[in-house]
């Protein structure tokens, strides 16, 4: 079923009329403050590490044509890096290590994504555009969890007239996934003017529900004509984003998060 609706998709997508009149080149980055909340770990093992609120940059390249039947092409780089801790109510395993109720474990969450999408422009003109396309989301970096400082040996200085027959040896838990995966996924982008304020409401979002898989990536805000030339248009954006990853078993990875909050971005069509 899911393959006839892609199917379905792709072959309206191949007989849209395509808007554009001209080559053009957009450029764009965002400043994003996101906010990770859910948890993540194997299967029936879960944890929420209590993710920190950080600072990510994201950026894309589109470029867009006038040849009927080609689709426009645009590449888009997003970066998920965060940190947080918890205390183990019960044992967690990770990987190949298990971690004992009651630790201290801390974690490090580095996943980035390239997303390479084929869209066509159903609509195009100075008041309203609408895009739709298929894309491919390919996964990158790894999440990691470190435990506790383990000290072995027989030798405790808090115990009297304990001789220390061996020596101790010390070690810090360590285990890392990597995150390589791709992903289809189904581009949709609007854009509508609001008369005589140089101001724009847009929309965009990835989405994927296909296997085990279920994903989530949109965006809305405002749009506002800094530099409308004939040369190169100059455009600042202020919008909400967010990003929800439900991923099962990714290198035995498993995931249950959501990162969202408020962007400030540029954009530069020339």
């Amino acid at each position: 079923m899911k393959k006839c609706v892609l199917a379905t998709i792709f072959t309206a997508l191949l007989s849209a009329n395509v808007q554009a009149d001209t080559v053009g080149l957009y450029l764009g980055g965002q400043v994003w403050q996101s906010d990770a909340t859910g948890t993540f770990g194997e299967r029936n093992s879960l944890v929420d590490f209590n993710l920190k609120k950080e600072q990510q940059i994201n950026y894309f390249v589109a470029i867009e044509h006038p040849v009927p039947f080609l689709p426009n092409f645009r590449i888009s780089s997003t970066a998920l890096d965060t940190t947080g801790k918890a205390t183990l109510t019960q044992a967690f395993s990770f990987n190949d290590e298990t971690f004992a109720a009651g630790d201290k474990v801390s974690a490090s969450f580095n996943v980035s994504y390239i997303d390479y999408t084929l869209y066509y422009e159903l609509f195009d003109n100075d008041k309203f555009s609408f895009d739709l396309g298929l894309g491919a989301r390919d996964f990158n970096g790894d999440v990691t969890v470190t435990g506790p400082t383990v000290t072995l040996g027989d030798c405790d200085p808090s115990v009297p007239d304990n001789p220390c027959t061996l020596p101790t040896t010390s070690y810090t838990p360590v285990e890392k996934i990597k995150t390589d995966e791709v992903e289809p996924m189904l581009y949709v982008a609007t854009n509508m003017s609001l008369p005589l304020t140089g101001l724009s409401v847009f929309g965009q979002g990835d989405f994927s529900f296909i296997g085990d898989h279920s994903l989530y990536d949109y965006q809305i805000g405002l749009s506002y004509d800094l530099v409308d030339s004939m040369m190169v248009d100059f455009n600042v954006t202020l919008g909400y984003r967010a990003v929800k990853m439900d991923l099962a078993d990714v290198n035995n990875l498993y995931t249950e998060l959501e990162f969202k909050g408020v962007f400030f971005g540029v954009i530069a069509h020339f």
